[in-house]
């Protein structure tokens, strides 16, 4: 094995060998085939985020509050692994309507600093009736 390959399996084993999965307190579900996010080593992946609200229902208001909703989603998930938006270095979004980019765009923009995150935006069919869906992956060292 050359060097470059060693450090690439010995990265994954040590990510295996850390992975939490992250739930608030009290509320795992059995019944979803996902958790809302999971640590592996220094990365957490959190799983795509709806516009819901805390009982579960989809917002109402478009675009701007439903990127909002879906935005303080992603913080309250990233604070439950102890990390922010700040932490976030990849986001993938998904739109239903891709005339929506400019709006979600202000109010996505708002949400970072400096650091911006890389990220890639597609408009796609969504499996709940929302008009913005984002997943993000964040780096936090232990």
């Amino acid at each position: 094995r050359s060097e470059g390959t060693s450090l690439r399996i010995n990265a994954m084993q040590d990510a295996r060998a850390t992975r939490k999965d992250i739930h608030p307190i009290g509320k795992k579900n059995p019944n979803l085939p996902f958790h809302p996010a999971v640590r592996a080593g220094d990365f957490i992946y959190v799983s795509g985020q709806v516009p819901a609200n805390a009982e579960g229902e989809i917002v109402a208001g478009g675009i701007e509050a439903q990127t909002r909703q879906v935005m303080e989603n992603l913080k309250k998930v990233l604070a439950l692994a102890g990390a922010t938006l700040d932490d976030v270095c990849k986001s993938t979004v998904w739109l239903q309507d891709a005339r929506d980019f400019g709006a979600f765009n202000r109010i996505y923009m708002g949400y970072f600093g400096e650091n911006k995150p890389a990220r890639s935006t597609t408009e796609a069919r969504l499996m709940v009736d929302a008009k913005v869906e984002i997943d993000v992956v964040a780096y936090k060292p232990k």
